[in-house]
């Protein structure tokens, strides 16, 4: 038997994304033999979210949006509960009670819930008759079934999910405008001079913007905007924000704050209970900090932790850093870490030409992030800079600074990080 398990383990762990199977992959590099349940509210195997714009575009399909292949459960051991939700969660008796009345005992306990789409209270919504979140497979299903090459869509949201929806609905619609009442596009990665950037692209494509505005009420298909004006639209879609799914932590009185609070072993505050993914709130090294980290390579990594620790082994995830690989009609962005201020002791570095940027911050001697337009080759040495928080007085930084490559570090480093590739 493995560590702190005293006979076969049932392992549960509540979601199917990413994190999911991090952690099924975690617990079965300890315990190839413990029993793995899977609840799954959406009745589809694991896939990769960020693909859904791209099915809209016709540049993949169901199938090839896949994140395993279709052998993954049999093969790890798994039985997984489609279409099923998790109501609450007992951690005395170690149950959970589905949404049916089924009960399931646990003996280790992962939550990998995810977001949600948050959606503001607007007056009038209800008198909408074609209004879409655009998250899952389902909802990108159902958005497309009531759109046409006459339709006009109105985005309420001008983040990566707002944006990514646009793109795939470009050559599909007859116009979409997207509304915010951010003063630019994709505030929470882009300053203004970088999103200026992407914005002016994202027009060239036929995008309409309505910044430092938004909708506050609806009458069926207008919507009535801050500004005063009004906007006419056969189809809308919602992309507002998401928000952390914690409510069967924060029912039983597990610590939560804007997503699950964790440790670095992807422990919550309840004993045998661990949480992973865009449903939790862990530390930011680059910050200092904890934040949500919702992106796809965390929530893997936060997952395969989780079940590793789950089985009785022991790892840390101590190297979460906020990281973005964006790209609209051919214009590619790479984001990461945290951009201090020139009062917060920071220095930039930058370079900029038509249609590229780069931006290096730092501060004392490291890199703190780096903001990457239209020429993000090799930008992975730079999330290493940041992630393995290597002193930039170990490097040849200047080098680094003009050309992202290996041969700015000493041999050592180099095989200690790129296997000594050059």
């Amino acid at each position: 038997m493995k560590k702190g398990v005293s006979r076969m383990a049932q392992y549960v762990v509540i979601g199917n994304g990413v994190a999911a199977v991090g952690c099924i992959e975690g617990i079965r590099k300890k315990d190839a033999a413990g029993k793995i349940i899977v609840i799954s509210e959406e009745p589809h195997p694991v896939y990769c979210r960020p693909l859904i714009s791209y099915y809209l575009e016709g540049k993949t399909n169901l199938e090839k949006m896949a994140y395993r292949d279709k052998n993954f459960y049999e093969r790890m051991g798994c039985e997984v509960l489609y279409g099923k939700k998790a109501a609450q969660i007992d951690p005395s008796t170690k149950q959970i009670a589905l949404n049916d009345d089924t009960v399931i005992p646990y003996d280790k306990l992962c939550i990998a819930t995810g977001s949600s789409p948050f959606v503001p209270p607007f007056t009038g919504l209800g008198s909408v008759e074609q209004k879409h979140s655009f998250m899952t497979i389902d909802d990108m299903l159902e958005l497309e079934a009531s759109i046409n090459e006459n339709s006009d869509v109105l985005i309420v949201g001008a983040g990566l999910i707002g944006l990514k929806c646009a793109e795939g609905l470009k050559d599909r619609v007859s116009s979409i405008t997207i509304c915010d009442l951010a003063d630019r596009v994709l505030s929470s990665i882009l300053d203004a001079d970088c999103a200026a950037i992407m914005q002016k692209h994202l027009e060239q494509n036929g995008i309409n913007f309505m910044l430092n505005d938004s909708a506050i009420s609806f009458d069926k298909n207008t919507a009535f905007m801050k500004s005063g004006k009004t906007v006419r639209f056969d189809v809308l879609v919602l992309a507002v924000g998401v928000r952390a799914n914690t409510s069967l932590i924060k029912g039983i009185g597990g610590e939560v704050n804007r997503g699950i609070l964790i440790s670095n072993k992807m422990e919550t505050s309840i004993p045998d209970i661990y949480a992973a993914g865009d449903c939790t709130e862990g530390e930011d090294i680059s910050f200092h900090d904890k934040r949500v980290l919702a992106i796809l390579p965390n929530a893997y990594m936060q997952g395969n932790c989780a079940g590793i620790n789950m089985a009785g082994g022991s790892s840390v995830f101590d190297k979460g850093i906020p990281m973005n690989s964006i790209g609209f009609f051919g214009l590619h962005a790479m984001t990461a870490g945290s951009y201090y201020t020139a009062e917060q002791g920071c220095e930039l570095y930058e370079e900029k030409s038509e249609g590229t940027l780069k931006r290096l911050f730092t501060r004392g001697d490291y890199l703190t992030g780096f903001i990457l337009i239209g020429a993000t080759e090799r930008a992975g040495i730079y999330t290493s800079l940041i992630r393995e928080r290597i002193p930039l007085s170990s490097i040849d930084f200047e080098m680094l600074k003009k050309t992202a490559t290996s041969t700015a570090f000493s041999v050592e480093k180099r095989k200690q990080f790129f296997g000594g590739v050059v």
